[in-house]
């Protein structure tokens, strides 16, 4: 179904207001799980070297095994929300996130901090925008985009909510107290959400007749999306993409701290991603509607590059830096809402999950390995200006996959009618 027959319909149709209800808590669980688990990291990984006496290489490999083990966990856990599984996995996501912050803010030694980090990546996987992307499209198949979208606005103020009161809490009760702060809000908020807002497991599966068939079906168009090259463009594009999303993400505080950038205009530019992010949303949702995802996709994966651009010319300029974060947090910002609803555009619904899953695999390695590579790089060059033409080299590679994709889909398209 195109977005505008969606539109057409949620016009005729609009959802009730028990199902508004859902979209927005769901949207404030993946607010609070992005900002307590993700955009944490950068702001605790200096107070936590300068206390521990660790070095950079080895608390970034300690949140790249995370990332690991997030990867090899997206196929199963996206394969189960496929069969009706959605509300046990993302509870139990809840529960371990919540966990494992609580073995970080206890940590005496590297061995716990990875281990905390392995249960963090399983979190990850249970909870972050995959997982609730495919609960969303299972259960409103006729209006999973416009529902992924708000998700995506909401969830989108995750940094600019985040990384201050990380900070404030940092300089108020310390990086480990802090963690059992962020912790907590796992327990308070996104558990019982989780419990109350996704449909039971039992009436999930139950709702759906010849559920047998409905396995076999998802099964086998995730057998078939393997054979799909317009599946291995994608896979190329996202994972290139979430590779310097990720580098980025876990270095740019101390790359700016690197450059002497004040704190000021530090903690200005880390909070303007998240602004960003949501307007570019916000502009997808009011005007990106009447294009073609795969069109919008094309500007999205065309802006990273160039906001890569910005930052390397920016030196500690406040202007040149808010700059980079504006078109960064719009660059990715779109790109959350593009991973959500291409595959359905390009490719089919039927075993959302799974397929999703897929994909995530290369991407979440990928994340892994960039924060801990960027580390590496930094260290052999002792500075950042490798580490940033290599995310601009990489992130031209995503775009050129995604134009790829487009155009192979086009092309079977046309093959097919």
């Amino acid at each position: 179904m195109s977005s505008r027959d969606e539109n057409a319909n949620e016009k005729t149709s609009p959802a009730d207001s028990h199902d508004r209800l859902v979209t927005w808590a769901l949207a404030l669980a993946q607010l609070v799980s992005w900002g307590s688990v993700y955009y944490s990291f950068s702001l605790l990984v200096v107070p936590m070297e300068q206390t521990m006496g660790w070095s950079r290489t080895a608390t970034n490999a300690a949140l790249s095994m995370g990332l690991l083990v997030s990867g090899f966990a997206a196929y199963p856990i996206g394969r189960w929300i496929d069969h009706g599984l959605g509300r046990r996995v993302m509870v139990v996501g809840s529960v371990i996130a919540a966990a494992m912050l609580l073995l970080w803010a206890g940590a005496q030694s590297l061995t716990l901090l990875v281990v905390a980090w392995i249960g963090l990546g399983i979190s990850m996987a249970a909870t972050f925008y995959d997982p609730v992307f495919a609960v969303v499209t299972h259960r409103y198949p006729r209006s999973f985009r416009t529902k992924i979208t708000l998700i995506t606005l909401v969830a989108g103020f995750a940094s600019t909510v985040f990384i201050p009161l990380t900070q404030f809490l940092v300089g108020s009760v310390g990086w480990r107290a802090s963690l059992v702060v962020l912790g907590a809000l796992n327990l308070i908020i996104c558990l019982p959400i989780h419990v109350l807002a996704i449909r039971s497991s039992r009436a999930d599966v139950g709702s759906r007749p010849n559920n047998g068939a409905v396995k076999l079906a998802n099964d086998a168009a995730t057998r078939r999306a393997l054979r799909t090259p317009t599946f291995w463009a994608l896979a190329v594009c996202f994972t290139a993409y979430y590779a310097t999303f990720a580098a980025l993400t876990f270095h740019l505080v101390p790359l700016m701290v690197e450059r002497g950038v004040s704190n000021a205009v530090l903690v200005t530019t880390m909070a303007l991603i998240g602004p960003a992010q949501v307007a570019a949303r916000a502009v997808w949702f009011t005007f990106g509607r009447m294009a073609h995802v795969s069109t919008v996709g094309i500007i999205v994966v065309t802006l990273f590059p160039l906001s890569t651009i910005v930052l390397i010319c920016a030196g500690h300029s406040a202007a040149l830096l808010w700059l980079f974060a504006l078109c960064y947090g719009a660059a990715n910002g779109m790109m959350t809402i593009l991973r959500g609803t291409i595959v359905q555009d390009l490719m089919w619904t039927e075993g959302y999950g799974a397929v999703s899953g897929m994909l995530s695999f290369p991407s979440n390695v990928a994340k892994g390995i960039a924060p801990i590579a960027a580390a590496s790089i930094w260290s052999f060059t002792h500075g950042y200006v490798a580490v940033e033409w290599t995310v601009f080299l990489v992130s031209i590679l995503s775009a050129i996959a995604f134009f790829v994709a487009v155009r192979v889909s086009r092309h079977t398209a046309t093959r097919v009618a």
